[in-house]
């Protein structure tokens, strides 16, 4: 039923709709997994590539680690989040444009603090 669901959401959204749809979808998720959302996020598609970032990421408590210079060790825990995170974004971007993700590749950065999300897609259907 969710899949039947999610074919006709994707057959419906395309453009700015379809970017927001999926911008949502991953801020929603990263919120029940980080405790709290970024505090901007976009996305953008082309063809079978979607790239969302994600402004404001870390935590109060990542951002005081990083000051006393333990970014690497705020870095390694972003990596293990990301991957803990990584199935259900990928089943969000595939709901939401109603195709396979081939591969999904995450970062986070620390100085301007953001992180990306990139999902590569099945081709479209001819």
């Amino acid at each position: 039923m969710r899949e039947k669901q999610d074919e006709r959401i994707a057959a419906a959204l395309s453009g700015g709709e379809l970017n927001a749809a999926i911008t949502s979808e991953l801020v929603r998720i990263h919120t029940a997994a980080i405790g709290r959302g970024p505090r901007k996020s976009y996305s953008f598609h082309s063809g079978e590539t979607v790239v969302t970032v994600m402004l404001g990421v870390l935590t109060r408590a990542e951002q005081t680690l990083v000051s006393y210079g333990e970014g690497e060790a705020v870095l390694a825990m972003r990596r293990l989040s990301q991957r803990a995170m990584a199935e259900e974004m990928k089943a969000a971007v595939a709901g939401v444009t109603g195709r396979e993700v081939l591969a999904q590749m995450s970062d986070t950065h620390l100085d301007p603090d953001m992180a990306v999300q990139v999902f590569v897609l099945e081709p479209a259907p001819a």
